[in-house]
């Protein structure tokens, strides 16, 4: 029985791997239809995974580079490690939630696979302010703000699929969650594993980037639930992304304080 629950976590770790990474993984036995509900709790330590291989990155290219290039190719390497998931959803929702008049004019926007002028600038600017913000960190604080900004930016989206309803059409989604929704002890559990990277920048520094991630990413829940009635995939991906670009810029600001 033990042993049969532990194989069950195990394949929902592996099903967030999959789903938030282009890293090969293990086929899985088929799970219940609440699969993505179930997984979410996993989401920010994937996403950690994903900021540990950044930093890595940053490390490296520091110490050869400098800061500018380095932080450049820490955000290229998460991006390539993640497929682009999450910037492509931050792209659709920026061109869904800033061009459509009505809901379903939004939601149609939102599953072309074009890009607007919305999409370019809202990549653009927040590709430009991570690195701008990254390469103004010393390298041992950037390392850790490269795990605790992933590991948040998935945190915000397991908060937003816990607390808001699905607005899209499940029959037609890429990717819809399934009957269930995410439990309080899941979404505790997630915020527990997203804490260790704070003890590592400071109180003051973790404090500004999670207040001002905070705001950023509910300003874009509560417009996604204003205009469409409430989240996609692509409005968590975007969440994501929002948290993650405000995460670095207010640590940036508080560390630019201090100095």
């Amino acid at each position: 029985m033990v042993r049969g629950r532990i194989g069950l976590e195990i394949d929902r770790l592996l099903c967030a791997i999959r789903l938030l990474t282009r890293l090969p993984t293990p086929r899985v036995a088929e799970l219940a239809p609440d699969w993505m509900a179930r997984s979410a709790k996993y989401f920010p330590l994937v996403g950690q995974g994903v900021g540990v291989a950044s930093a890595g990155v940053w490390l490296v290219a520091s110490r050869i580079w400098g800061a500018p290039l380095a932080a450049l190719l820490s955000v290229a390497a998460a991006a390539a490690l993640t497929g682009a998931f999450h910037e492509d959803g931050l792209a659709d929702s920026a061109d869904g939630l800033g061009g459509g008049r009505t809901r379903e004019q939004r939601l149609e926007i939102m599953k072309d696979s074009r890009i607007g002028v919305f999409a370019l600038l809202a990549v653009g600017f927040c590709v430009a302010v991570r690195v701008l913000a990254l390469a103004s960190l010393p390298i041992g604080q950037g390392v850790w703000a490269l795990i605790g900004a992933h590991g948040g930016g998935r945190l915000v989206a397991v908060v937003v699929m816990a607390r808001q309803p699905y607005a899209g059409d499940p029959a037609v989604a890429k990717l819809a969650p399934g009957p269930g929704r995410v439990r309080w002890a899941e979404l505790a559990f997630a915020g527990l594993t997203c804490i260790w990277p704070l003890f590592f920048l400071g109180l003051a520094l973790s404090l500004a980037g999670c207040l001002l991630g905070a705001v950023a990413a509910t300003w874009l829940a509560l417009t996604a639930k204003r205009q469409i009635g409430g989240y996609t995939g692509d409005v968590l991906g975007a969440a994501e992304q929002l948290f993650e670009t405000a995460f670095l810029l207010g640590l940036a600001a508080m560390a630019g304080h201090a100095r």
